[in-house]
């Protein structure tokens, strides 16, 4: 009897110690561990600073409430506007491509939902981020604040153009496609910075790639074929 009690006992204490906890007010917890063991770990990303971020940041109050069944579920979604939130292997892909250290100031060109700035929130210290539309602009803005986050920084403006007044930018990650690297953008990335975009026709063929800037030229690397959301304002001129 005496070994039966001590075996229940220590069966308590390993569901104590041993299995994760999940917050009571978060009942998407599970679903949000399931997507980063499954959808991000699984496909290959690495980096804990991206993983730990991809567990805390809660996609499912990034997208419209009708939508929240499916915020865990690995592809796009629509935020209004015509516009999407990425799928959350294509976030943690990017956010690991740029190789994140934890100091760095983050230049985020297309805010939509405000999904990706959160995530790199998490990492880094400073996140600027430059949305065109202007209902996106007033509700991601809104959304982060209420969120607590007090390093991301909002613009409504044209991303063609950047936000020279806090340049240069140890990193630029633009979530929206153009057929060419803004100008403006590479003259506001740092000296051995990185910039992260989708490259190609809107809505036919991009590849992501990764810019590294060296002694004032660009040396591109393709990650692979994409689909974004095509960019607005002066990238379509």
């Amino acid at each position: 009897m005496k070994a039966i009690k001590a075996l229940l006992i220590s069966w308590v204490i390993f569901f104590i110690f041993a299995v994760p906890s999940f917050p009571q007010s978060d009942p998407y917890f599970l679903k949000r561990k399931e997507m980063v063991e499954r959808d991000i770990m699984g496909r290959g990303i690495k980096d804990k600073k991206v993983l730990d971020a991809m567990m805390k940041v809660e996609r499912h109050l990034f997208v419209e409430e009708g939508q929240r069944k499916k915020a865990y579920n690995d592809h796009p979604l629509p935020i209004g506007e015509g516009q999407t939130i990425s799928q959350p292997y294509i976030v943690a892909l990017m956010t690991e491509a740029v190789s994140l250290k934890g100091g760095e100031k983050v230049l985020e060109i297309g805010t939509g939902s405000g999904y990706q700035a959160a995530v790199l929130a998490e990492i880094v210290k400073e996140v600027y981020t430059v949305e065109i539309n202007k209902k996106l602009y007033e509700t991601a803005t809104e959304r982060l604040k209420r969120l607590g986050y007090r390093n991301v920084f909002t613009k409504l403006g044209d991303g063609y153009q950047g936000w020279e007044e806090h340049a240069p930018f140890d990193v630029i990650m633009i979530t929206a496609a153009a057929d060419h690297i803004p100008k403006p953008l590479i003259s506001q990335l740092k000296e051995g910075g990185r910039l992260i975009m989708p490259l190609g026709l809107p809505r036919l063929y991009q590849s992501l790639y990764l810019v590294t800037k060296e002694k004032g030229k660009i040396i591109k690397k393709d990650l692979g074929g994409v689909i974004f959301v095509p960019m607005t304002g002066e990238a379509q001129k």
